[in-house]
């Protein structure tokens, strides 16, 4: 699987799947406020890739050895990023996300799409 399909959910880092929990187990994100409860000082992370989403809009991190920066925004119940990887840029997508534990799911277009499972640290 290539870097950049990896990296398709949080661009939408919708990477390498697991066995998926339960979907019971995930409780949905339904706020901003909310949302940085759950994510500010943490690192998001996954195999290769090390992200952190700052309260005041921007997503800073590296995955698979380039550097990844972004813009995002809570919007109608989802988290709205623009991403770069590298140069790539990897564009605008809304999520719908959704934590169990110290895990945190993004699901790319409106949770109809692919997801990737980040462990929170």
């Amino acid at each position: 699987m290539s870097a950049i399909r990896k990296l398709c959910v949080l661009g939408a880092l919708c990477a390498t799947l697991t066995a998926p929990l339960a979907a019971h187990a995930f409780e949905k994100v339904k706020s901003r406020d909310q949302f940085l409860e759950i994510v500010q000082g943490k690192d998001l992370r996954l195999t290769g890739i090390k992200v952190n989403v700052t309260p005041s809009g921007q997503i800073k991190g590296r995955a698979y050895g380039f550097g990844v920066s972004g813009e995002w925004q809570w919007r109608n119940g989802y988290f709205c990023r623009s991403l770069f990887w590298g140069k790539t840029d990897l564009g605008p997508n809304c999520q719908q996300v959704e934590v169990q534990g110290n895990t945190i799911r993004f699901t790319s277009d409106k949770g109809t799409g692919q997801f990737a499972d980040l462990k929170m640290r």
